[in-house]
């Protein structure tokens, strides 16, 4: 007799207690390998689908598309063995010809069908016995309407590929259930959302009064709900301060075209203050720690994984730089390259996201001079770039036009206090000013 094995939500990484299904990858009644991915779910932090530790045949799913689940519930249950697999056999022989080969878990796999399958059932109407006819009846009053059916939601999963379809209608409150997709083989397209959106939006007729004018609802989950509930972390815990200089970045910005000029990999801005930065909290290791307050004490961290904001279509994401400190600019570019390109596909994994000590944040590129951000809690300081320039600037005791740069340094008070802040702040805005500085201290 087969053995049924239940699958739990894993914890998929560090903090994260609960994921939404994005997407079911098998039906029941399917059969599985070992390690096959089974659902595509939505942490906090990351897009991921999930493989299931068992082979055999899919008996139940546990959730909806759409549905979250905490760590540790049952996500589908497996029936595991030879007789198991063989239960599957009759429905497989009907959607093929009956002298087509099935092979067996671990032996092979029949490529002339898709890995991930989905089975339609076919719905087969009620029949009732015949009836006798009635006898004749008086007449009856007029019945008032029937108010109209609710629209028949379908059973199944819902054909929707792109996770940014699902967001867009789960943002706007669409059930993807109730669309006719447009696209292929009825797949839901970003069109049908939208043209759905606008359906919900349209002014409806003006009967004796107006109901009163209600503004959009965002739920805080998934990404939003992280971000949200980490800054308000950081405000209730840390008490921070800012300070902010001007710095000619005229020599820097020479130093990485005529290091680009020689061929190889180009070298980012980005790549450049990183390798500042952590040349920066080699001196001033106070701002590359953590506070423990169950412990009360300070807690210098011997590595600098270095965290940079991205803005991506999922909301802002801070991938980690791992062992900043020991890479050159070459590869701090190719590293915030890779991680840029993966967050923009929401394919970053949770351990892209945790484990940062020190975040720089690029705010120039949205066309803003500066800001006051909020700490990455439980980090201890972010240092702020805002965008490069031409500015008036004294240079060589005369007046010209300069490349000048807004830095600003967020710290944890408890951690340091000014002076230090301002050292490290000062430090890394004469690497700017000038990169032989940088140099004499590698």
């Amino acid at each position: 007799m087969p053995q049924v094995m239940e699958f739990k939500l894993p914890d998929l990484g560090e903090g994260l207690t609960e994921a939404e299904i994005v997407r079911w990858l098998v039906a029941v009644g399917d059969v599985v390998a070992i390690d096959q991915p089974v659902v595509e779910v939505e942490t906090a932090k990351a897009m991921v689908e999930v493989p299931c530790p068992y082979g055999g045949v899919v008996t139940a799913r546990f959730g909806e598309e759409g549905t979250e689940l905490p760590v540790g519930a049952p996500l589908i249950t497996v029936a595991v063995g030879v007789a198991a697999v063989e239960s599957a056999a009759p429905e497989a022989e009907s959607a093929g010809s009956a002298n087509a080969p099935r092979p067996l878990i671990g032996y092979g796999s029949d490529h002339s069908r898709p890995a991930r399958r989905r089975r339609v059932r076919p719905v087969t109407a009620a029949v009732s016995a015949p009836v006798a006819p009635a006898a004749p009846v008086a007449p009856v009053a007029p019945v008032a309407p029937v108010a109209p059916v609710a629209p028949v939601v379908p059973a199944g999963p819902v054909p929707v590929i792109s996770p940014l379809v699902r967001k867009l209608a789960r943002d706007g409150g669409v059930d993807l259930r109730t669309l006719s997709g447009s696209g292929p083989d009825g797949l839901i397209m970003r069109a049908d959302v939208e043209a759905a959106l606008a359906a919900l939006r349209a002014p409806e007729p003006v009967a004796a009064a107006v109901a009163p004018v209600r503004g959009d609802r965002v739920p805080l989950k998934g990404v939003r709900g992280a971000v949200a509930e980490k800054l308000s972390r950081s405000r209730r815990e840390i008490p921070d301060a800012t300070c902010w200089v001007d710095a000619d970045a005229t020599e820097l910005m020479a130093a990485r075209a005529a290091m680009n000029a020689v061929g190889g990999p180009k070298i980012s801005v980005l790549a450049l203050l990183a390798r500042i930065c952590t040349a920066a909290l080699a001196k001033y290791p106070e701002l590359n720690s953590t506070v423990d307050l169950a412990a009360n004490e300070i807690v210098r961290l011997p590595s600098v994984h270095l965290g940079f904001a991205a803005q991506t279509e999922r909301g802002l994401m801070v991938p980690v730089v791992r062992d900043a400190h020991a890479m050159n600019p070459e590869a701090l570019s190719a590293e915030f390259a890779r991680l840029t390109e993966l967050a923009r596909g929401g394919k970053l994994s949770p351990a892209d996201l945790t484990g940062g000590t020190f975040t720089l944040n690029n705010y120039g590129v949205f066309g803003v001079d500066g800001s006051t951000p909020i700490i990455n809690h439980p980090e201890a300081a972010m240092l702020g770039v805002g965008r490069i320039m031409a500015k008036p600037w004294v240079h060589g005791g005369e007046l010209a036009v300069r490349q000048v740069v807004q830095l600003s340094l967020t710290f944890d008070h408890r951690v340091c206090d000014g002076g230090t802040a301002g050292g490290f702040l000062r430090y890394v805005a004469d690497c700017v000013e000038s990169p032989a500085v940088l140099l004499r201290s590698l």
